[in-house]
């Protein structure tokens, strides 16, 4: 009796040890794909299709990987689409602090989108600040000379946000403006799919002022097409950033920095979880990693799925 009941408890713990394995072995059998919230050439786009030559280049997994751009909704129709593949490690969203700002703002974009708690974070991955730009031509000449015109009226300058309203770009340009105090309701707002539209459209002269990551104007900086006025940080920025203001050195008190992340559809197991904090902790040790946060100025900062779902 004693034998019988040790072998069978030899077989359960076979039995437990064998799944146990099988699910922290978990890796794509089926294609990968990688969604982002706004159209191709947007901060997030640049990030995910870096992931896809280094994920691919680097073998991290047999099955292809393809970009899927979803713009709309300040991420809306990402998220919807994204909870279309509940419990499908397949499927991966690249965003940021976006999924808080689409639920302030209870956007839907027309379609059922699960609340952002109901998103599975997988890593936090770097942060960044708000560059507020105009043409190098441009007859407003500071962040303060914004303010004193805007002051004046609120019309008088046009911007280009990417891609909603109330999102941390437009947090960089409007809150800045709301603190030193301008009617920012009276704000002219032209909202693009992406930050290289929006910029696109102010060289263009189609609209006068444009707030955006920092490291989207570096190329444009470097060609003497656009002067940045201000920048979000706390305190001054270095390299080709040195000699561009804060918004508190010229009378508004505000800081707003932008992070990013990657998210997976709702019910994904552990072991999806674990495979994928583990191929982004990777790359993110990568010399590419490393060299495009260098030219972003970002802050590179891995967190997992739980840390990231407790800082969100």
């Amino acid at each position: 009796m004693r034998a019988v009941a040790l072998l069978a408890c030899t077989w359960l713990s076979l039995i437990v040890l064998g799944d146990t394995a099988h699910a922290q072995n978990w890796k794509p059998d089926a294609p990968v794909e990688v969604i982002v919230i706004c159209a191709p050439g947007c901060g997030p786009d640049k990030t995910a299709r870096m992931m896809q030559r280094v994920f691919q280049q680097g073998r991290y997994f047999d099955t292809p990987l393809t970009i899927s751009n979803k713009p709309g909704g300040g991420g809306a129709v990402a998220q919807a689409y994204l909870n279309n593949f509940e419990g499908n490690g397949h499927y991966l969203l690249q965003t940021g602090k976006s999924v808080l700002t689409t639920h302030a703002m209870s956007r839907t974009a027309g379609r059922t989108v699960a609340p952002y708690t109901e998103l599975t974070p997988i890593t936090h991955m770097f942060g960044e600040y708000i560059g507020i730009a105009v043409k190098a031509d441009s007859p407003i000449k500071s962040g303060r000379d914004l303010i004193e015109r805007l002051r004046k009226d609120p019309t008088s300058a046009s911007f280009g946000i990417a891609t909603s309203l109330g999102n941390t770009n437009h947090q960089g340009a409007a809150g800045a403006l709301k603190a030193a105090g301008v009617d920012i309701k009276k704000l002219r707002n032209v909202v693009f799919q992406s930050g290289a539209q929006a910029i696109t459209a102010m060289l263009g002269g189609h609209i006068d002022v444009v707030p955006v990551s920092i490291g989207s104007w570096i190329s444009h900086m470097k060609a003497g097409a656009v002067r940045v006025i201000a920048v979000s940080a706390p305190q001054r920025l270095p390299d080709a950033f040195a000699g561009v203001p804060t918004w508190r050195e010229q009378g508004a008190d505000l800081v707003v920095s932008n992070w990013r992340g990657i998210f997976g559809p709702r019910r994904m197991t552990p072991a999806q979880v674990a495979f994928w904090e583990s191929a982004i902790q990777r790359f993110m040790e990568t010399p590419d990693w490393k060299a495009e946060m260098a030219l972003l100025h970002g802050t590179s900062e891995y967190m997992g799925s739980a840390r990231t779902r407790k800082f969100m």
